[in-house]
């Protein structure tokens, strides 16, 4: 009889405290704070696609037209990116304008920024990516 009304009274006590906790998601975890989607961030910072984030870790190309010269063809970027969802990770070379298929989600490298100019290179920190889809 003692112990069931020490066990009742253990209960009434922890309903409170148990009501405060919350629910916390499996989610992905990539040791920083990762953006919102459709913000621009820097190689190696992160940002939320869907229920996904994506790291881009380095430029592989970036043989995009220089703004201020003609060009025979556009050129391209592509992006080294680490995508990681809960109990899964790819990295995989994401091209500027081509969307990404995995997971059965759609990822989009949709635009990087600074433009390139004739002569200039670009240092790898100063590219800002930003990325949609993660559905």
């Amino acid at each position: 009889m003692t112990i069931g009304i020490l066990a009742r009274s253990a209960l009434l006590f922890a309903l409170p405290v148990l009501g405060g906790c919350a629910i916390i998601p499996d989610t992905p975890r990539v040791g920083q704070e990762a953006a919102s989607q459709g913000r621009p961030i820097a190689l190696g910072q992160s940002a939320w696609l869907g229920d996904a984030i994506v790291t881009p870790l380095a430029v592989v190309e970036d043989s995009r037209c220089p703004v201020d010269a003609q060009c025979i063809q556009a050129g391209k970027l592509t992006v080294r990116t680490r995508i990681t969802a809960t109990h899964w990770q790819q990295t995989v070379p994401l091209t500027l304008g081509e969307p990404h298929q995995a997971m059965n989600r759609s990822f989009l490298l949709a635009a990087v920024s600074p433009t390139k100019s004739a002569g200039q290179e670009i240092p790898p920190g100063a590219y800002r990516f930003t990325f949609t889809g993660g559905s």
